[in-house]
């Protein structure tokens, strides 16, 4: 879940994990630490038509919750991280 202080500017206060409700670390803005984003617009036949949903995991909550997929997550170097 992320607070804005200014929507229009989008001048970042705080993300809290929408998992376990810790509040990450935000200084200046800018994230400190690793936070998962995802964001969904949900289509046709779907019963979720034309919703869109978005949430933040803190890294503990994201291994947490990935660990027990069936599946593991199709993991690749980023060769810039911006």
């Amino acid at each position: 879940m992320r607070q804005y202080e200014n929507v229009t500017e989008k001048k970042l206060i705080q993300i809290v994990c929408n998992c376990c409700g810790r509040a990450l670390r935000v200084e200046g803005g800018m994230l400190r630490e690793g936070c998962f984003h995802a964001k969904d617009t949900f289509g046709y036949f779907s019963s979720n038509d034309g919703s869109c949903e978005e949430f933040d995991l803190c890294e503990e909550c994201y291994h947490k919750i990935t660990s027990e997929f069936q599946f593991p997550v199709t993991r690749t170097e980023a060769t810039e991280l911006l």
